[in-house]
């Protein structure tokens, strides 16, 4: 990445190339079949520092900047991108969300523990009919005393199994008697708060992905997160941050594809019929390798805004986009290239390929990102 940053982050990238390579690699395929991470990868995790990595040191974060968890971010999906997903939600979606809105005293109770990795993050929007549109949530929450008690339940909740505080969206009523989404604090240990089944996935497998269900769950007045009836808004900005780790988790699955298919190659020029020096493999590879560093420069771009504390949505939006569709074009096309062999578990490119299509999905699908481009371009339909 010299032609974006220089050589100011080569240190950086090779940390977190070396974690990829020595630290994931060897567990990817058992993690895959056995759909869950590892503890000691959690561990590992939590010892190198990489759950917090943008969170203040006074925090017990890393104290680095967003560029260096989007780095993080592609290192570690070339080689595991639901591992990459874990420190996403964790450092971006749940701490971001508290460190942004929450109170001094939220702040320095969640905070802590999540940026330290004593505790996994996870955040929970999306229901049964209730995905990209948040005013569909049917999960409410209501007061009672010094309490909310929420009803409802969540489904595709990445680090559920893993995490110990959860954000929750649910519809709150206000003093003008509308509903409107607000965002709660949640712990694991409340009262009434369950994790339910265990989603079978084609990706991503290793990641905990479950449904979560809250009956009469408890919840103390004092964990309501921003403003009440605020909640779309604190979804759409953790969102934002969210979208650009994405895209970066995309770029790490395209260009550890391509890198997994060349090394094949190179290894297998014998039975392979010499296909590395073919110019039909050879202007196909070159292709896929100019789509996957443009879409680089888009991830970086955004990337490199949000640490400047500038407007970043449409750029965002833009990365994710292009970066999930270019994961899933050059996946597609490094399994082709490799034939039967890109087929078996024995070559991480069949996880990749279907890694790589969650990406068009979650955290705003690309039919949602297409219309967040045009709305911020000034188009309305």
């Amino acid at each position: 990445m010299n032609y974006i940053f220089g050589d100011s982050r080569n240190e950086e990238i090779a940390y977190y190339r070396d974690f990829a390579e020595k630290k994931l690699r060897p567990y990817v395929r058992q993690m895959d079949v056995e759909e869950k991470t590892s503890a000691h990868i959690i561990l590992r995790l939590k010892e190198c520092g990489l759950l917090g990595i943008p969170m203040d040191k006074k925090y017990g974060g890393a104290g680095k900047d967003f560029v260096s968890a989007t780095i993080c971010m592609e290192e570690l999906s070339k080689v595991s991108p639901a591992v990459a997903g874990i420190i996403n939600v964790t450092s971006e979606l749940a701490t971001d969300g508290i460190r942004v809105f929450g109170t001094k005293e939220q702040r320095a109770k969640y905070v802590p523990q999540l940026a330290s990795g004593d505790k996994i993050g996870a955040f929970a929007i999306t229901e049964a009919g209730a995905g990209s549109d948040t005013a569909a949530v049917k999960t409410t929450a209501v007061l009672d005393g010094d309490h909310y008690v929420i009803n409802g339940s969540k489904i595709f909740i990445t680090n559920a199994e893993l995490s110990g505080i959860f954000l929750i969206g649910a519809q709150t009523g206000l003093p003008d008697g509308k509903r409107k989404l607000s965002m709660f604090i949640v712990e694991k240990e409340f009262p009434g708060f369950a994790i339910g089944k265990h989603e079978k996935k084609m990706g991503i497998r290793a990641s905990s992905t479950c449904e979560l269900i809250l009956e009469d769950c408890i919840v103390p007045k004092e964990n309501l997160l921003g403003e009440l009836g605020k909640g779309q808004k604190i979804a759409l900005i953790c969102l934002d941050g969210g979208r650009v780790m994405i895209a970066a988790q995309a770029l790490g699955i395209a260009q550890g594809a391509i890198d997994e298919t060349i090394s094949y190659l190179k290894a297998n020029a014998a039975q392979t019929d010499d296909l590395i020096n073919k110019q039909g493999v050879q202007f196909k590879l070159a292709d896929l390798q100019t789509r996957t560093d443009a879409a680089r420069l888009m991830v970086y771009r955004a990337a490199i805004l949000w640490d400047q504390k500038k407007n970043f949505s449409r750029e965002a939006a833009m990365a994710k986009l292009y970066a999930s569709e270019i994961a899933n074009e050059v996946s597609r096309e490094c399994v082709q290239i490799m034939g039967y062999e890109g087929c078996t578990t024995d070559y991480l490119v069949e996880s990749m390929m279907r890694d790589a299509k969650i990406t068009e999905i979650y955290e705003g699908t690309n039919e949602i990102q297409r219309l967040v481009i045009a709305g911020l371009m000034g188009l309305k339909a």
